[in-house]
């Protein structure tokens, strides 16, 4: 981690993929069971988060993954390899996908900061007091509605990051109220799968520009779903 920077915070919350409480495209049952973090979509297979960066070489794990509480099935943190930042995985029940929505624009809002600790007595703000927020996940706002908006709770800048289908239209209106800025949204129907996350979050870990991490979202969706770069470029936004 390096020591010349002070230490940023990404706080990302992953709604795991349920076929019977969310509006998705059915996947296989064993994927698909949004009550088991282990086996789901968007965390333990093979492109889900928690296994995504576990494996990744950017990315070292602090300490194991731990069970969660209330509405997070588990919680895994990470550091990356090059620089001060540290991220903190929430997986989300897969019925809890509006509160996984809700917290995520609460967090967006600088609600509800959260001490977390790493060990060795050394411990990080995330929660509302994160540097980034990110939802991962199902497009849930295509089903509901918000029950409320959040607005600032601080003067902080924050950067936000959804990756979900379609997310610069159905997140906008309440993104713009919290006062957080879209470092990356989607334009259409897409695979919320953890290479585009982790290709964000190395960008900002390294301050990339903007357009830089939207490319990176690009070139990763584009490796592993092989749409086509033009394709992969225009699925992705930055800014409102």
């Amino acid at each position: 981690m390096g020591s010349a920077d002070a230490v940023r915070v990404a706080h990302v919350l992953v709604a795991l993929a349920d076929n019977r409480y969310q509006g998705i495209v059915p996947v296989p049952a064993a994927i698909g069971n949004g009550d088991d973090a282990g086996h789901n979509l968007y965390w333990g297979a093979a492109f889900g988060f928690r296994t995504f960066f576990t494996r990744s070489t950017g990315w070292k794990p602090v300490g194991s993954c731990r069970p969660g509480n209330g509405p997070v099935l588990e919680r895994c943190i990470f550091r990356h390899r090059l620089s001060s930042v540290v991220v903190v995985a929430d997986a989300y029940r897969g019925r809890e996908i509006k509160r996984a929505i809700s917290d995520f624009f609460a967090f967006a809002a600088g609600r509800s900061p959260e001490k977390v600790p790493l060990g060795d007595k050394e411990s990080v703000v995330a929660g509302g007091a994160s540097d980034l927020v990110a939802y991962v996940g199902h497009d849930g706002l295509m089903d509901f509605a918000l029950d409320h908006y959040e607005y600032p709770a601080d003067s902080k800048a924050r950067d936000a990051v959804i990756v979900a289908c379609a997310s610069k239209y159905y997140f906008a209106d309440a993104l713009r109220r919290t006062g957080a800025k879209p470092l990356l949204w989607t334009t259409g129907l897409m695979a919320p799968e953890a290479y585009v996350i982790e290709a964000v979050l190395a960008g900002w870990a390294n301050h990339e520009p903007e357009e830089q991490v939207r490319r990176r979202a690009a070139q990763a969706y584009d490796r592993y779903q092989r749409c086509g770069s033009k394709a992969a470029l225009n699925l992705f936004a930055t800014g409102r």
